[in-house]
Order: C-alpha cells, then structure tokens, then sequence
C-alpha cells in the first residue's frame, strides 16, 4: 500500500466496514466498481490525496466489507451506505467519484442528496448505455448453470474480470452479493430509463469520464449522455478501457485535480 494511505475499520449500522483514506483538504469520496474494491484505487488515492482528504469505502459485500444481510443489493440500500457512511465520519459536503457500477451509486445519491455534494464525477458508467452482450454474460443463469466453464468463457472475453471481478476473486464461487449485482446489470436498460428523465433535476457540475475503448460502455453514447446533465463536461481517454483510473492514473488523477479545483 502507498505508504500515505492507511487502512481503517468503521461500524456503519450493523456493519464492519473496511476502508482506505489519506491526505488533507476537501473530502473526496469514492464508490468503487462491481468487480472492485477500494483497493482497486490505491495508486489514484495516492496520487488525489496529494490535494484531498480521499475516502474509499469497500461496499458491503466487496473486499473486506461483511454484507448487508438477507439483502439483494437494491441500489438504494448502496445510497444509504454511503449517507450513512459519510455520516459517521463527519462528513457533510464532499466530492463524489463513482466508477462503472459505482457510477450509478453515486448518480443515485446525487439525485437524492444534491445539497451535500460539490462537484460529480461519473467513471465509465453503466448508466451512459451498457453492451447488450454484458446484460446477457451478467445473467444470473448463465454464470450459475454453467459453472467453470462459465468460467473459460468469461476469462477468454475478459469483460467480467474488468467489470465484477479481481483476478483471486474470478477464481472463486460467485458471491451471493456478485449474483445480486449481475441481475442487476441485467434490468438496467429499464431502470436507467427511469432515471434518465430525472436528470434535468440535477444541478451539480458533473463530469463525465469515458475511454474511448471501453468495450462493456459504447462510446458511441457518450455525447448524447452528456447533453442530458444541465452543467456537465465529458472527457474521453482515446486508449483506455473500462478502467481508466488504472490504466492512466496520473492522468486522470491530475483531470480530477483541474475539475474539482
């Protein structure tokens, strides 16, 4: 671990939570992808906590996180976490990153908390339009009927070990809260729609981060999301995937810098 980023423990509800946090100035919270964990962000952290106080919680169920129990991952059960996990540690206004499924975390809370956030920044999300092919890899039946060879399949096309998991991860049983998220991806065209037609409401100067190769979010829908958000900037890495954020680092560590001021 980069040695300005600490490790730490927090109660939230009745949940342990593990999460990453360092530097000084304005808080910065992050919301990590379906396939990641705050650990994921190690090297971008360090590289914002140069300006910012950065969080990075792991979501209940993800990395070192217990899950919510008896629960099916609903999206707005990830909203409160992260009311309730900014709220314990005394934050009340911050700026928000959400990566992939995180993105759409972060663009709930948006709309349902805009008073305590400064500037957005959406990474790669989920919501500007995902690949057809995703929905139906991301099927609940696909990954538990065909088991390992699941497994071949996904590791061959590389999208899953991108989007829901770490490469230790990929080679263990499916999680109940990984399932859950996959369903999710699967009803999200009919979801997003919804949420769509409430963009208009939302106020906040939002950035849009995409790469420009990111095979499980078109580009090609980039433009036109972005005329949905009133005050909102996109950028495009031409030679990145999925992960901008750790494909270019440094890069996208010093864009967040120039927007977020």
């Amino acid at each position: 671990m980069e040695e300005d980023i600490q490790n730490k423990q927090i109660k939230v509800g009745k949940l342990d939570i593990h999460y990453i946090t360092g530097g000084e100035g304005e808080p910065l919270l992050v919301i990590h992808g379906g396939g990641d964990g705050a650990n994921s962000w190690l090297e971008t952290a360090d590289h914002l906590s140069e300006r910012y106080r950065i969080y990075v919680p792991d979501l209940p169920g993800f990395g070192r996180s217990q899950p919510i129990a008896n629960n099916n991952n609903d999206i707005l059960d990830f909203v409160k976490f992260i009311d309730d996990f900014s709220n314990n540690l005394g934050i009340k206004h911050f700026h928000l990153i959400g990566h992939s499924f995180g993105s759409d975390v972060a663009l709930h809370y948006a709309l349902r908390f805009p008073k305590k956030i400064i500037k957005l920044v959406l990474l790669n999300s989920i919501h500007i339009g995902i690949a057809p092919w995703v929905r139906f890899l991301s099927s609940p039946f696909f990954c538990k009927t065909l088991g390992l060879p699941a497994h071949f399949i996904l590791e061959a096309t590389k999208w899953l070990v991108h989007l829901f998991y770490s490469p230790s991860e990929f080679r263990n049983p499916l999680s109940r809260s990984k399932i859950a998220l996959a369903n999710y991806v699967v009803t999200l065209k009919e979801q997003g729609a919804i949420l769509m037609n409430q963009l208009s409401e939302l106020m906040l100067p939002t950035l849009l981060v995409c790469g420009a190769k990111d095979i499980i979010v078109p580009i090609s829908q980039a433009h036109s999301a972005a005329q949905l958000f009133p005050n909102c900037q996109l950028k495009i890495f031409e030679n990145c995937g999925h992960n901008v954020h750790n494909q270019e680092s440094k890069e996208f560590s010093r864009l967040m810098k120039e927007f977020l001021g």
